[in-house]
């Protein structure tokens, strides 16, 4: 997995509200059914907080939770329409109609 698959899978899981990294993978994980390494989830994070996308929040008991940003949500948005337009011309191609 690129370090950008991470960044976005990272992004999918907050879209819904603040977690923490444990909730973080446990949600990307329902997602694509596998886990991100410790050290690619905590990669991902670090770059998406100096990029301004996510934001860290106060501690909870040993819990540090993390949310999107509204530039994160755009980012997010604007990334996911963009694979989505990929998978149909893709799919296209491949002479299945896309859902």
């Amino acid at each position: 997995m690129q370090a950008n698959d991470a960044q976005t899978l990272v992004l999918c899981a907050l879209a819904d509200g603040q977690l923490h990294g444990y909730a973080i993978n446990s949600a990307i994980e329902q997602l694509t059914g596998e886990r991100l390494g410790v050290g690619s989830l905590y990669g991902a994070l670090a770059r998406l907080e100096a990029k301004g996308l996510v934001e860290s929040l106060a501690e909870q008991g040993r819990q540090r939770p993390v949310r999107l940003t509204d530039r994160g949500r755009e980012v997010l948005e604007r990334e996911l329409r963009a694979m989505a337009r990929v998978a149909d011309a893709g799919l296209r191609r491949l002479g299945v109609n896309p859902a």
